[in-house]
């Protein structure tokens, strides 16, 4: 069975970590080294391997300890070496621990299915790509870390950080360490403050997805914190134009085409189909129109900023729900 990569993985006499997604594979390769505490450690590319090379790198440490042996890129190796690493994982040495990495596709099949077949531990590092995977990435980021975070916060922090694995798995790391309670969208954005846009995106999926009271939580809050007014109504302008354009877009049209289309990452296309049920025909067109009265209120024609957003907020929700202005 394939390990998660959420968790830190137990060493084994013979792991294979496959998949494409270069963040969790250089994690999953650090954490079974450090949990062998092995005092010899061997780390090469499977292209350099020569055929007969593998014999000598699995043999007993001069200093004792055990060993490690990382081959990556195993896909890449040579037939020879590749019967040879097959063979091994049908029978590993005592006292070292072997670590291959391997992209998953067809190239070094055989080898793959060979070393699986010989009952090596698994390890499953596909690509992250969803906007849903990108979630789950987040909320096992924090449980990694021994923190709790609500689905707004882990929400907020992927509007506020993008998607780099990398830059999300430091941001977890950080905020787990420094916040005292749960990690909520208030102590995400707290620490993105000079991210002021990402703040208004947070109200405006709120707005689009019809949590009204999440939605104008954090609209005060970001008011309260000096979050410009234009900026929030962009972000409601844009939510609700991109719920118009993906909505209204071919349903056999796949995700990558839209992006590149509309000029957005293709996580958040997948967001917004999601924020899109739910909505009624004419609702976004609603929307759309309570979003540029916002905005032309906001720009001087009245005297509170505040109230016009609030009042586009309410909009929006009820644009949703099918109903009149809240």
């Amino acid at each position: 069975m394939a390990a998660r990569t959420t968790a830190p993985p137990v060493t084994a006499p013979v792991t294979i970590v496959v998949g494409e997604e270069e963040f969790l594979i250089d994690r999953a390769v650090r954490d079974l080294i450090a949990a062998s505490e092995a005092g010899d450690i061997h780390d090469l590319d499977a292209a350099a391997l020569g055929p007969g090379e593998l014999d000598s790198l699995t043999s007993p440490s001069l200093f004792g300890g055990g060993s490690v042996v990382v081959i990556r890129a195993a896909q890449n190796s040579a037939k020879e070496v590749a019967a040879e690493l097959t063979k091994y994982a049908a029978s590993p040495a005592p006292d070292v621990s072997l670590i291959m990495t391997h992209a998953g596709g067809t190239k070094g099949k055989e080898l793959l299915a060979g070393v699986k077949a010989a009952g090596a531990q698994v390890i499953e590092c596909p690509k992250v790509t969803r906007f849903a995977e990108r979630l789950d990435f987040v909320r096992g980021e924090f449980r990694r870390a021994g923190q709790r975070a609500d689905d707004a916060a882990a929400r907020a922090l992927l509007d506020a950080v993008g998607s780099d694995l990398r830059e999300l798995a430091a941001a977890c790391e950080q905020l787990a360490a420094d916040a005292t309670g749960q990690v909520d969208a208030a102590v995400v954005a707290t620490y993105y403050r000079g991210r002021a846009e990402a703040t208004g995106f947070t109200v405006a999926d709120h707005a689009v997805e019809g949590h009204l009271a999440r939605a104008l939580e954090q609209l005060r809050w970001a008011l309260a914190t000096g979050v410009s007014p234009v900026l929030i109504c962009s972000a409601l302008a844009q939510g609700v134009r991109l719920l118009g354009r993906v909505g209204s877009a071919p349903r056999n049209v796949n995700t990558a085409a839209l992006a590149a289309e509309v000029g957005a990452p293709p996580w958040k296309i997948d967001r917004v189909r999601q924020q899109l049920r739910g909505w009624p025909p004419g609702g976004v067109a609603r929307a759309l129109h309570a979003v540029a009265e916002a905005d032309a209120q906001v720009k001087g024609e009245t005297s509170s900023a505040d109230y016009a957003l609030e009042r586009a907020v309410r909009r929006i929700v009820a644009a949703r729900a099918g109903a009149g202005e809240v």
